[in-house]
């Protein structure tokens, strides 16, 4: 049986096309993706289901199965290939080119250098342009679309960890946090970090940059709109990043890495006002 939080993503952002219709295009070739990416979860949970939770000392990257995924990539990137946006449908035409040995370069690139190769752009199509980028920054963002469900299934099938401290990375696999989180705690809000690549969520402090680990006050801030009141942009003057957060006291409906990128105006404006984000998001944004 599936994880249900797949269907709450997918339902969430064919929701939001309607709320946000200059995200619709976005939002429609991410519930595409989502659907892929459901079924591969079930696909590895299936063929791992009798394997034993990993202990929560081995680094999640220590474990990549090629054998259970390199088949699953060539339907991959047909898929890409009908339903992504101009430049990621030529990355994939041209990455499907590779064969076997190009799709396994490309995986594993991705997954042992790790995320520092999607971390900040301005946007996908910038990106596979290759302004200041390497020739391969397409394979890996298409890579990290692909390993995403993989990662998440190691992640929610090992056995939980004590962390220490407030991490900046993901404590699982180390990744960049993709989205903040706010939940109802007493008589405030509690925040927490989602991971770009595993899903998993860990425990931050609210006044704490994820990007420089800046702590006083003065040098952090947070903006928002009242047309999108629940979901902000916590910004750090010291070394200028962002990263938006979703505030489930206003909004429990949210699922934060769904409305997280449909509210486009949000990077537009940090960008304009020079903040570079922390961690683009699957619509390089």
């Amino acid at each position: 049986m599936t994880d249900p939080k797949w269907d709450r993503r997918i339902t969430r952002a064919n929701e939001l096309t309607l709320v946000y219709p200059f995200a619709a295009e976005g939002l429609r070739f991410y519930s595409h993706l989502a659907t892929f990416q459901k079924s591969l979860y079930a696909d590895i949970k299936k063929a791992l289901v009798d394997s034993p939770k990993s202990s929560a000392d081995r680094p999640l990257r220590n474990e990549l199965d090629l054998f259970l995924l390199l088949p699953r990539f060539s339907g991959f990137l047909s898929l890409i290939q009908r339903i992504a946006p101009a430049p990621l449908v030529q990355a994939a035409a041209d990455l499907a080119q590779k064969g076997t040995a190009g799709w396994q370069m490309a995986i594993e690139e991705f997954w042992h250098v790790g995320s520092e190769s999607v971390a900040t752009g301005g946007g996908t199509e910038e990106m596979l342009a290759g302004h200041s980028r390497e020739a391969s920054s397409s394979d890996r963002l298409l890579a990290w679309f692909f390993l995403q469900p993989y990662a998440e299934f190691l992640a929610d099938h090992r056995e939980v960890a004590i962390v220490d401290g407030t991490p900046l990375t993901c404590p699982v696999c180390g990744s960049r946090p993709i989205v903040g989180v706010l939940r109802s705690e007493g008589d405030g809000a509690k925040k927490s970090l989602i991971c770009m690549l595993c899903a998993h969520e860990w425990t931050f402090r609210r006044i704490y940059c994820p990007a420089c680990g800046e702590e006083r006050e003065p040098q952090m801030a947070f903006y928002s709109a009242p047309e999108i009141a629940h979901v902000r942009v916590d910004v750090c003057d010291t070394c200028h990043a962002y990263l938006k957060s979703i505030d489930l006291t206003k909004t429990g409906l949210a699922i934060p890495v769904v409305d997280e990128l449909a509210t486009i105006p949000l990077d537009l404006w940090a960008r304009e006002h020079g903040y570079e984000k922390l961690q683009i998001n699957l619509l390089g944004a």
